[in-house]
């Protein structure tokens, strides 16, 4: 889906409220679905030209709260109450309400998002107490590593050679 800019949302709006012009005939226009124009022009209804102005914004788990109580008590669609509380995305709206559904409010919560540091997974460690006999069963088991390794290397080395020497018996 292509992005729109706030300016070409904005000119959308403004050809459908002028009334000359469906919501089809714009959003084929722009090569944009219908829908798109509604919710732009809802959003405009709602907030005017700063409804197209986009901060990124983590919501806390109240306003989250909020909205979704807003929604039951008021019976408001999707695309309306994410007019209202200027969220670029109804179907966020969705998301919420699953999740309070589903794991009630602390999956509301906001999280970190990416993947955690390794360096912290490194500390931790690190700084753990050896248990005793754990450096003494490390070396043992590099011991038999160490042993597995020379193992497999001589017994490469007597293949190589079997291949190697021509057959002096010969069967019948």
């Amino acid at each position: 889906m292509t992005k729109y800019s706030a300016e070409e949302k904005l000119q959308a709006v403004k050809r459908y409220l002028n009334g000359n012009e469906s919501f089809n005939k714009i959003a084929k226009s722009l090569g944009t679905d219908h829908k798109a124009i509604i919710k732009w022009v809802k959003q405009y209804e709602y907030n005017g030209v700063n409804a197209f102005i986009n901060p990124c914004t983590n919501y806390t788990s109240q306003f989250k709260l909020n909205v979704l109580n807003f929604m039951i008590e008021n019976g408001t669609s999707l695309n309306e109450t994410a007019a209202i509380f200027k969220i670029p995305a109804p179907s966020t709206n969705s998301v919420w309400r699953k999740q309070y559904e589903s794991q009630g409010l602390d999956a509301l919560q906001s999280r970190k998002k990416g993947r955690p540091s390794m360096k912290n997974e490194f500390n931790k460690l690190s700084k753990q107490a050896p248990v005793e006999g754990y450096t003494e069963a490390l070396e043992a088991r590099i011991k038999q590593l160490e042993m597995e390794n020379e193992y497999l290397k001589k017994l490469s080395t007597l293949v190589q050679n079997k291949e190697k020497s021509p057959n002096k018996t010969k069967r019948k």
